[in-house]
């Protein structure tokens, strides 16, 4: 049997590529080398699943730092209201949580998961599970068909690639579109760990004297090798026996790559109290220590820091915890505060790309159609989701650009292969 759409994967892109082009009426099936559909969406959010993010068009750009402004054609025509809208007609009602993050009312992720299952059903798709793809077929430029492991080969008119990058290995993404990418011509961009927990060597990491401690609403930044910022992220972090993770850290990880391609390691700096300047936060102490010049500096600057960092930071500086406050030098005051703002580190990069929430790299966008997300290069051939060189922030913003170029592909495949139905 010939198909008009075949779409490959059931992750959240692949899913929307096999509805929109159900909606279209076309002939579709969705094959997925798994057991069941919607791995990642069902642990995503924390099992909770983030489908999308409701900032503004702009900023929701601004969080996927990974070739993010290629999806403003895509944006025009499917957005993250839209996404809203689509679930809320598939009777997932959406809550709103901090920055703009929407999760099922239920809190749920198989709620989503379920629902976008029965919407295949009532449109009809075809669906074969434990089903491993050995290859996309092209002939005289165009997409034909795919080869199964098992060499039954199945013709479609369009053929839709949603088979994830190679984060997350367990879900199924474990890199296989890459080759049939190449085979049609297409430049693959090199494939990166982001939103990964981050690797220090440093001797405090290492004994684990910080480890499990979490920092709150904290700076974190990343520095190029001159001493001047990269990035700063504002979030929570936690050390680690072997480094550092928590969103700020995550948010960090793919400019730490990006550095340490430069050099052997990379440093970060910690803001631990981001709202005051180094003077201000000093004047406080003195006038702090003026009040009560006899009392320990550890009691005088309790609920400063969280205390095992506090502690940490006075004996970096070599000041006794116990020292009576007005025995400090103002210069060992001044070195302390310094840390408090700049505790600086060494970091040695980060967990593996199958440790990382999302794949950096992947298919070039330059050879993608910005609004179909249909190859440039091979008629009938399109691209969705984490296979693309597209990546955001977590946060709902990569499972945004899944399901809008889900959307699209599965859409323009539809028509291109009603179009050219024999």
């Amino acid at each position: 049997m010939k198909y008009d759409v075949i779409v490959i994967g059931g992750g959240p892109s692949g899913l929307m590529a096999a509805i929109a082009a159900g909606e279209q009426k076309a002939n579709v099936l969705l094959i997925d080398k798994g057991d069941k559909l919607g791995r990642k969406l069902a642990i995503s959010g924390g099992g909770r699943c983030n489908v999308t993010n409701r900032l503004p068009v702009e900023e929701i750009i601004k969080h996927i730092p990974g070739n993010g402004r290629f999806l403003y054609s895509a944006f025009s025509i499917f957005n993250n209201e839209d996404i809203i809208q689509f679930f809320e007609r598939l009777g997932v009602l959406l809550k709103e949580e901090d920055h703009g993050r929407m999760f099922p009312v239920s809190d749920h992720a198989q709620s989503v998961v379920q629902a976008l299952v029965n919407e295949l059903d009532n449109l009809k798709v075809h669906i074969r599970l434990n089903t491993p793809v050995a290859d996309v077929e092209y002939e005289n430029g165009k997409a034909v068909g795919v080869t199964l492991k098992n060499g039954e080969f199945i013709a479609a008119n369009s053929v839709v690639v949603a088979v994830g990058g190679k984060s997350v290995p367990h879900t199924g993404s474990t890199g296989d579109g890459y080759a049939w990418a190449k085979k049609a011509g297409h430049t693959v961009t090199e494939l990166f760990p982001t939103e990964v927990p981050i690797i220090s060597n440093e001797s405090f990491i290492q004994e684990r004297i910080l480890q499990g401690l979490s920092l709150r609403d904290i700076a974190l930044s990343v520095l190029n090798q001159k001493g001047k910022t990269v990035v700063t992220h504002r979030m929570d972090m936690i050390f680690t026996h072997f480094g550092i993770s928590g969103p700020a850290a995550l948010r960090c990880s793919q400019f730490v790559v990006k550095e340490r391609k430069k050099a052997n390691a990379v440093t970060m700096s910690i803001d631990a109290l981001p709202d005051e300047n180094e003077e201000m936060l000093f004047q406080r102490v003195v006038a702090a220590i003026k009040n009560e010049p006899k009392k320990a500096i550890k009691n005088l600057l309790k609920g400063l820091l969280p205390e095992r960092y506090l502690l940490f930071l006075l004996e970096k500086n070599h000041i006794d915890p116990q020292a009576s406050a007005s025995t400090l030098a103002h210069e060992k005051i001044r070195a302390f505060i310094s840390s408090c703002k700049h505790f600086m580190f060494h970091v040695h990069g980060t967990l593996p790309i199958e440790k990382a929430f999302v794949t950096g790299g992947g298919v070039s966008v330059k050879e993608i159609h910005p609004k179909e997300m249909a190859s440039k290069l091979m008629e009938g051939l399109y691209f969705c989701g984490e296979i693309l060189d597209i990546h955001g922030y977590t946060g709902g913003y990569n499972i945004t650009a899944a399901l809008v170029t889900g959307r699209l592909a599965g859409m323009n495949a539809a028509k291109h292969a009603l179009l050219h139905r024999a």
